[in-house]
């Protein structure tokens, strides 16, 4: 205690000694705190920066009740993020970021030969309007193969990670899971994802409430898992395996929209249950960005997270992840690069 005690005052006063008046890089200095405790160093570093997709299909996207967007759009996608033309793709040509792309439960067959990891639980959950989403098998399969998937990638010397998704229908799991988790009503929770009108985002809300009373989801609000077995998508259950492990390696954890928050606040629950897991508050969160999506915000609160960005994003895939990165390196570098006082030979007085 008394290590991470002089730790952080270590790295307060490196922080308060750069050549700046207190405080005035705002959340960069908040972020070169919280990182240099995680890595218990006061010259923090950014190394091989990933985001991760996860794919896959939800089965309440083929009754066309929740999304205006037919369920073939997942596999279309997928293969657009191969073939570099998704947004996702751009912003991390432009900032340098490894872009992994991974078949969590397509609704298709995808080429084994396809440069995608290749962790296909189904084709897709079941439709949870009659029946559970999910077996508790194949949801700690996903978990699993979330977890072993960032153990992979940090042995490429990776320490930042952010995860992304696509999957049509999963903003209806993750209104449900917020909603279960949060405790409020589903309304408030439901916005209009993919392209949704007036009169489909209604449908959409009383889908979403039929589905909340028949699994009775105000019972599971400590429950991940059976949450994620009742409507869960495996795209999120291995975002939820993905968060576990990173937080387990101390990884920085890039938190990015909607989706990736719902996959969060389960990864919570599970985090508050299981002690082989370091605390949620000793977790390297970095939350990238504050979703255009419905709700977002409200989700943001009950985390108490202060996100970096503001821009009205919804398009999820890790958009908000990539662009934050380059904020986190700045984070790192002003403390490792920026000259202090003492070393610029500059009065303190000069600066107030």
């Amino acid at each position: 205690m008394q290590a991470d005690k002089t730790l952080k005052e270590n790295l307060l006063y490196k922080i308060n000694t750069k050549t700046k008046p207190l405080g005035a890089l705002g959340q960069l200095e908040t972020l070169a705190l919280q990182i240099g405790l995680v890595q218990e160093t006061t010259s923090p570093q950014i190394t091989n920066p990933h985001i991760v997709v996860f794919a896959a299909d939800h089965g309440i996207a083929a009754t066309g009740l929740v999304n205006p967007y037919p369920q073939a759009v997942t596999a279309q996608m997928v293969f657009n993020f191969v073939n570099g033309g998704a947004a996702i793709n751009v912003f991390c040509r432009q900032n340098n970021i490894a872009l992994q792309v991974v078949d969590a439960g397509v609704n298709t067959e995808i080429d084994a030969e396809l440069n995608i990891i290749h962790a296909k639980i189904a084709k897709g959950t079941n439709n949870y309007l009659n029946e559970a989403a999910m077996s508790q098998q194949q949801c700690l399969a996903a978990i699993e193969q979330g977890k072993n998937i960032v153990v992979a990638i940090a042995n490429q010397q990776c320490n930042c990670i952010g995860f992304g998704e696509m999957g049509i229908g999963n903003t209806s799991s993750a209104s449900l899971i917020m909603s279960a988790i949060l405790g409020i009503d589903i309304a408030e929770c439901t916005g209009r994802g993919t392209g949704s009108n007036d009169e489909q985002l209604k449908i959409k809300i009383d889908t979403l409430q039929t589905v909340f009373d028949k699994h009775q989801l105000h019972q599971l609000q400590g429950d991940g898992i059976e949450l994620l077995c009742r409507i869960g998508g495996f795209e999120i259950a291995m975002m939820v395996g993905a968060c576990c492990k990173a937080a387990s390696l101390k990884m920085v954890l890039i938190v990015d929209g909607f989706i990736a928050t719902a996959a969060l606040l389960v990864a919570k629950t599970i985090a508050t249950k299981d002690k082989s897991l370091p605390a949620f508050e000793d977790w390297c969160l970095v939350y990238a960005h504050a979703s255009g999506e419905f709700g977002h915000q409200k989700m943001l609160d009950f985390l108490q997270a202060k996100p970096l960005l503001n821009l009205g994003m919804r398009l999820g895939e890790g958009t908000g992840a990539a662009l934050a990165i380059p904020l986190i390196q700045a984070g790192v570098n002003f403390l490792n690069e920026m000259a202090s006082f003492e070393t610029a030979g500059v009065s303190e007085k000069e600066m107030d």
